[in-house]
């Protein structure tokens, strides 16, 4: 592996394919191997900006609040076409914690205010360029401010769902979870959990 001043990936031409709401490209890049040798590869790169996700905990009542929809990609995938998620989206131009909250709000009908990143994860990098944004946020299931179910408009209907902390991360075992960024935060919490059962 190279240092940075040295680094051993060179684009060496960029073509749009495609560019409505994604943005795919093909790029013929240059490789230096650790052994000194150069070659050419051929790659395809999917952008459609960064996002980021919340998990929204109720301590209180020791349970997390998820998001189910329908999913084209996983259901072409083989997988369940409805999933659960934490909340989740595109930056729109906002910053991370900016769209947490909104999209939290959208999506569940549960304001939040103090929101916590945590990390920053690439779900599939070796041909997505989008970073999701990781974020924790307590909320008090109790008062719900809005009505959640997501964007009419932009064709959302999505189901609010809550559920106790073991009950959720039991279903990655059952494949109940599969959304990747949902499982990493899942898993986030049952390592962090004492912190919310003060």
């Amino acid at each position: 592996m190279k240092a940075d001043s040295d680094f051993p990936i060179r684009i060496v031409q960029r073509q749009t394919v495609w560019k409505r709401f994604i943005h795919l490209e093909h790029l013929l890049i240059e490789q230096t191997r650790a052994d000194g040798r150069v070659e050419r590869l051929s790659r395809e790169v999917h952008d459609h900006g960064h996002a980021a996700t919340v998990l929204l905990v109720d301590p209180l009542r020791r349970s997390v609040v998820l998001v189910r929809q329908f999913r084209l990609g996983a259901h072409l995938g083989g997988g369940p076409g409805f999933l659960l998620e934490t909340p989740a989206g595109l930056l729109d131009g906002d910053s991370p914690e900016t769209a947490v909250a909104r999209e939290a709000m959208e999506e569940t009908g549960y304001a939040v205010t103090a929101v916590r990143h945590l990390f920053d994860l690439y779900a599939s990098p070796g041909t997505l360029t989008e970073r999701v944004g990781c974020f924790v946020a307590t909320v008090d299931t109790r008062h719900r401010t809005g009505t959640g179910g997501g964007v009419e408009g932009e064709g959302e209907d999505i189901e609010v769902v809550e559920m106790p902390i073991d009950e959720a991360y039991g279903l990655i075992a059952t494949g109940g979870i599969v959304d990747a960024k949902t499982i990493v935060l899942l898993q986030w919490l049952m390592l962090n959990r004492a912190e919310f059962e003060g």
